[in-house]
């Protein structure tokens, strides 16, 4: 597919709009240490339409000019940049938006590789399904930042509990 005829799905200046906002949040997570160089992905999902960033890019350098997007529901991409390919964790964000996500961050920071280690052994040890294990976190500051959840108004507080599933990931 041109890309070219395609660009009215990622041009905008509102800087909320899902091309523009993977850009400044890839950016984000770099300056962070979410992320390293071309390393993990970020999807959103908008409507009827998923924005992702390519593989193999360097996520604090990524434009919108850079985004995949798909049709969620038929699973074709609408707008494939030339020279780019589309993200290896496409399959994650798949499962995860699939679960109702509106966004899908896939890191490889050694804080999220630790905490999975530790969800997936307390998983092993206590007999318990580790696909469907998620990691849970409650009175802590950090999450007062974080929407309640699709349908809900206001941000998590303190005493609330943030439970973020974890999906297995594979090298193919």
């Amino acid at each position: 597919m041109d890309s070219r005829n395609t660009d009215d799905l990622i041009v905008s200046s509102d800087p909320q709009h899902p091309a523009n906002l993977i850009c400044t949040l890839c950016r984000n997570f770099y300056i962070w240490g979410w992320v390293t160089g071309t390393g993990g992905g970020t999807s959103i999902r908008h409507g009827p339409h998923i924005f992702i960033a390519p593989s193999g890019v360097q996520k604090e350098l990524l434009q919108p000019t850079d985004m995949f997007v798909m049709d969620y529901a038929t699973r074709r991409y609408l707008r494939e940049p030339p020279v780019l390919n589309p993200s290896q964790c496409t399959p994650l964000f798949l499962a995860a938006f699939d679960r109702g996500a509106g966004c899908c961050i896939h890191t490889h920071s050694q804080w999220a590789v630790l905490v999975t280690l530790l969800v997936e052994r307390d998983a092993r040890e206590s007999d318990e399904d580790v696909h469907s294990k998620c990691f849970e976190i409650e009175k802590i500051e950090q999450i007062k930042g974080i929407p309640k959840g699709r349908g809900k108004q206001g941000m998590l507080g303190y005493f609330d509990r943030l439970s973020i599933p974890i999906i297995e990931n594979t090298a193919q």
